[in-house]
């Protein structure tokens, strides 16, 4: 593994063009093409290529295509979880989903970070941070988590919310930025 590529895992500062990270981008391209025309096919065959694709996927997984993500290997999602069509999962660094989990259309889960310094943004360095969401979170259509975002258990956050900061477990969660207005 190049020292690019240990960086981007560790959390670190790197390159997003480097030839190690582009190969694993074209794996992505080619197992998300692949889940997102298997409509028709027979269940089996979208669930083997889900878990191809994926770091780890749960018992009874459902991702209504379209379905997209940077590498898709650093996305673990735990039993019984549904995503609905549109879901973009920029999985630079982990991204951890947990079981029961709900996840509305045209959602967003994003980790890549990108430099303020316009010199280095613009010659490509950026970080990614993990994105962690609980068990049994309903996350409502157009809802974006941004970088570094833990979501608790039992949470619901309201469609087209942006998330930028943790959120506790058992609240309901609104706006943007998003923020709590009441327990559940």
């Amino acid at each position: 593994m190049g020292d690019n590529k240990q960086r981007m895992l560790a959390g670190e500062w790197y390159l997003a063009d480097d030839p190690e990270l582009a190969a694993d981008t074209r794996r992505r391209i080619e197992l998300c093409t692949d889940y997102n025309a298997a409509g028709l096919a027979p269940p089996e065959e979208r669930d083997r290529i889900l878990r191809d694709l994926l770091g780890s996927v749960g018992e009874d997984v459902r991702i209504r295509a379209p379905f997209h993500c940077d590498y898709g290997y650093h996305i673990g999602i735990g039993d019984r979880t549904f995503v609905n069509f549109g879901a973009v999962f920029l999985d630079a660094g982990p991204i951890t989903i947990g079981s029961d989990v709900q996840v509305g259309p045209n959602v967003q889960l994003l980790t890549p970070t990108h430099e303020l310094d316009a010199g280095r943004r613009r010659a490509g360095w950026e970080r990614a941070v993990p994105v962690t969401i609980g068990d049994n979170v309903w996350l409502g259509g157009g809802v974006s988590v941004c970088p570094g975002v833990t979501i608790g258990n039992d949470t619901v956050v309201g469609a087209g919310a942006v998330v930028t900061k943790d959120l506790p477990p058992g609240v309901l969660a609104v706006g943007n930025p998003a923020r709590v207005i009441r327990q559940l």
